[in-house]
């Protein structure tokens, strides 16, 4: 184009726009110059669905348009027509109630060729999309260089050479340059398409913020608000006064409106104080006769400040074996138990501590969850395993004694977080606890991880509390930007994997189901 741009404007088609429009048509189609929608045609679709229709004018002209209908995506999954998506170009295949849009035509103009304005055509399709919740966009994509290669390749051969990039075809290389994926190859869909031989490629865009739209009252949360316990170890008397502790901090975490509340692990080692004149072994022993207790305390708090709580963890005997467990509260009463997989060296040399079993995510109001109990997450293909089953947010309550110990859960904690793309809130304790064997001294800070990615802090830190020093951390965390991370990242950690090289997979069966898209990438992600 020579002359100056200086206005480019999208704006609604409206009738006025016709005469304007079928010149449009007709230079844009220069194979079919006698197909072009008829007035009528147009007065049908701004009657039916005024939003899927506009234009984007430079300087006042239109330089290309984008037309669209709702279909219900099952009528039209398979092999069909342009004349039968289209209803016999009366469009009576609309359906306001219907799932997909479906693009029926898109074009600009040749002058106009070069500035992009289809990718901002198909832009405003994908946001109409997202706004009107449908599953995705569809439509039939013309294969207009194919003539030139119809000796020589079938379709699916023209397909994997555009997509390879052996050769380009001026409308099939666009759609896949803006994330359309092919999904089929459909023989004799417009007629008189000549150069494209009649054939077309079935496209779809996938609308990753669909919601099926359900009839409950309830939805789950996108921006879900943690809060992180750092717990001062001190001398408690008795478990009362460990749980008036734990109330302060649910209290005020719950006045903040928190989703979660996170504890330490062994949070209430104190109580083991008690016994100090027993072996290490029986006074952890001793501590975990009050874990039934501290489960049913937590769960009512959990209810009564509306707020979900892991609990960190405490010992637990279950038929002489001595495990590490935690219990995550939901504020709607339920409680499920996760396990500390890997125990350290010494805790099964000092204590006689022995690894759980299993391993799951948890479904909660705010959405998926893996929890981790410390050196578990040292790990790193349980939070593999556990973000195969959809996991956004990661829990890991932890003890360390030194700046070692702490880093090597920090660090660990945080590649987690990159390579699983979720966010990764760990909580440990401060203080010495000077009457207590082999709980003698406590390193920690609490922070939150993130991918690292434009939308998030470049450090991959959220938020971080002061090191050893007792105190709640609160931070926001958006799930969306994580739908947005595994679909359009700069990099794509989980995506990306070679399944064709390797695999990861369970010996023991999860409770939780998993179902991996043609990526190997889970569908609820």
């Amino acid at each position: 184009m020579n002359e100056k741009i200086k206005n480019i404007e999208l704006a609604y088609l409206t009738i006025d726009d016709y005469a304007e429009l079928r010149d449009a048509m007709r230079t844009s189609y220069p194979h079919m110059p006698n197909t072009y929608w008829k007035e009528d045609h147009i007065k049908l679709l701004l009657d039916k669905f005024p939003e899927g229709q506009v234009v984007i004018k430079v300087n006042k002209q239109i330089a290309g348009c984008a037309l669209a209908i709702i279909i219900n995506h099952h009528q039209f999954e398979e092999k069909h027509t342009y004349k039968e998506v289209t209803g016999n170009y009366t469009f009576s295949t609309h359906s306001p109630k219907g799932d997909t849009l479906y693009g029926i035509d898109v074009f600009v103009k040749p002058e106009f060729r070069g500035l992009r304005l289809g990718r901002r055509l198909y832009e405003y399709r994908k946001e109409l999309c997202e706004k009107l919740n449908l599953k995705g966009i569809l439509f039939g994509g013309r294969i207009p260089n194919y003539h030139n290669y119809v000796d020589q390749l079938t379709p699916k051969e023209y397909l994997e050479k555009v997509k390879l990039k052996e050769i380009h075809d001026p409308v099939l290389s666009f759609q896949l340059a803006n994330d359309f994926l092919p999904l089929r190859v459909i023989k004799g869909y417009l007629e008189g398409d000549q150069v494209s031989m009649e054939y077309a490629i079935l496209l779809k865009w996938g609308n990753i913020y669909y919601e099926k739209p359900t009839k409950k009252a309830t939805s789950t949360k996108t921006v879900v608000r943690l809060g992180l316990v750092q717990w001062q170890m001190r001398n408690y008397k008795e478990l009362k006064e460990v749980m008036q502790q734990a109330e302060f901090f649910i209290d005020a975490l719950s006045g903040y409106k928190c989703d979660f509340a996170l504890f330490p692990e062994f949070f209430n080692a104190p109580l083991m104080a008690e016994y100090n004149h027993l072996s290490e072994a029986e006074a952890i022993r001793k501590l975990a006769e009050h874990t039934s207790e501290i489960r049913e305390e937590f769960s009512k708090l959990a209810i009564s400040y509306n707020i979900n709580i892991i609990t960190g963890s405490m010992p637990e005997l279950i038929d002489d074996v001595l495990y590490n467990v935690g219990f995550l509260c939901r504020r709607d009463g339920t409680i499920s138990t996760y396990e500390k997989l890997h125990v350290t060296p010494d805790e099964e040399r000092v204590w006689g501590l022995k690894g759980g079993n299993k391993l799951k995510s948890y479904d909660t109001d705010c959405g998926k969850i893996g929890i981790l109990i410390c050196y578990d997450v040292e790990f790193p293909e349980l939070s593999r395993l556990l973000a195969d089953e959809g996991m956004n947010i990661l829990f890991v309550p932890f003890l360390t004694d030194t700046q070692s110990g702490f880093s090597r859960v920090r660090h660990c904690a945080q590649a987690r977080a990159i390579e699983n793309e979720c966010f990764v809130a760990i909580a440990g304790s401060v203080g010495n606890l000077p009457k207590v064997h082999n709980m003698d001294i406590q390193y920690a800070q609490s922070m939150v991880f993130t991918p690292c990615d434009f939308a998030f802090p470049a450090s991959g830190i959220k938020s971080e509390a002061t090191t050893n020093t007792e105190m709640i951390l609160i931070s926001d965390v958006d799930i969306d930007l994580l739908t947005e991370l595994h679909n359009h990242g700069a990099v794509k950690n989980l995506k990306d994997r070679r399944h064709d090289l390797y695999e990861l997979k369970r010996t023991m069966p999860s409770e939780t189901p998993v179902n991996l898209d043609s990526n190997g990438m889970n569908i609820l992600k």
